[in-house]
């Protein structure tokens, strides 16, 4: 009975190999090549045939070690391969030779940046949420990048979209108090989670997430009004919670300074009557109305 290997395949890591200098190979090639040409033509000169045949074959494979050049730019690395196996990659720029049965794929180094489109997601709850992101990156392994991935390019692009909806489904847009994070709110929190999260998702292509952050982020169309509502209704909320908490502070405060410094003796009707004067005045959206009381509470 055959059983099949649950073992992942080995990750392709990458070597730098260092190539042979290009201007090296040059001053050989080149003498070597004006040399069989020479030698050709006095062959038929001379009629030898025999000679002139292998002058030529000499002359082929001068020509074959030839295609052998190859230029690397700066920030781009050449990933070679003989024959399907990975032999090495070169970083170094300039103008180098290698074996001309070698395969050389250009791979860049520079940092990349892209903007994701448009995604229509739900937040954590479950209002749907237009969001983009800005990704800045790079490849780090050159192997990888190229063996481990069908293209690179697209694969980063695909998975910083799936880590953008992941974390858009996390968080909610909007929250009024500090320690619940929001996606407008937190938006230093936000980038560094979405960097984190696209990172671990690219790192089997050999790519290195620079920086990550939102640049677009709104309610869908059909629910904005609603939400913008919604959205200043609980505002409201929030501040009028606070108001009140803090006029409840002061109060208690005023009457428990005036108990201390025995300003005046207040029995409870009194305290009261300033307890709810106090919270009129506080909370209250307009100026408060002074009124002069030329007589007494009890009457």
């Amino acid at each position: 009975m055959i059983q099949e290997s649950t073992r992942r395949p080995a990750s392709i890591q990458e070597s730098i190999r260092r190539p042979t200098s290009g201007w090296s190979a040059l001053a050989l090639l080149v003498p070597a090549l004006l040399g069989f040409v020479a030698l050709f033509i006095a062959f038929v000169v001379e009629v030898q045939p025999a000679l002139a045949v292998l002058s030529i074959l000499g002359l082929g494979l001068v020509v074959f070690l030839l295609a052998g050049f190859f230029v690397v730019n700066p920030n781009q690395a050449k990933v070679l391969q003989l024959f399907g196996d990975y032999v090495g990659s070169v970083r170094q720029a300039g103008f180098h030779w290698a074996n001309p049965l070698l395969s050389k794929k250009a791979v860049s180094l520079r940092v990349v940046s892209f903007e994701s489109g448009k995604l229509k997601v739900n937040d954590l709850d479950g209002n749907p949420v237009e969001i983009a992101a800005i990704v800045v990156w790079k490849v780090v392994d050159s192997a990888q990048a190229v063996f481990q991935v069908d293209d690179y390019r697209e694969y980063v692009r695909v998975q910083s979209e799936a880590a953008l909806r992941n974390l858009a489904s996390r968080y909610t847009y909007d929250a009024h108090d500090d320690a619940h994070v929001s996606l407008r709110g937190h938006t230093d929190t936000v980038a560094a989670e979405l960097q984190r999260e696209i990172e671990a998702r690219v790192r089997l292509a050999g790519v290195d997430v620079v920086e990550a952050r939102i640049s677009h982020l709104a309610y869908a169309p059909e629910i904005a009004q609603a939400m913008l509502q919604r959205q200043q209704a609980s505002a409201i909320i929030a501040a009028r919670t606070r108001i009140v908490e803090g006029a409840v502070g002061m109060v208690e405060m005023a009457l428990d300074r005036i108990a201390r410094q025995g300003i005046v003796t207040l029995d409870e009707e009194r305290k009261a009557a300033m307890v709810s004067n106090l919270l009129v005045v506080l909370c209250g959206e307009r100026g408060a109305t002074p009124v002069l009381n030329t007589g007494s509470i009890y009457q």
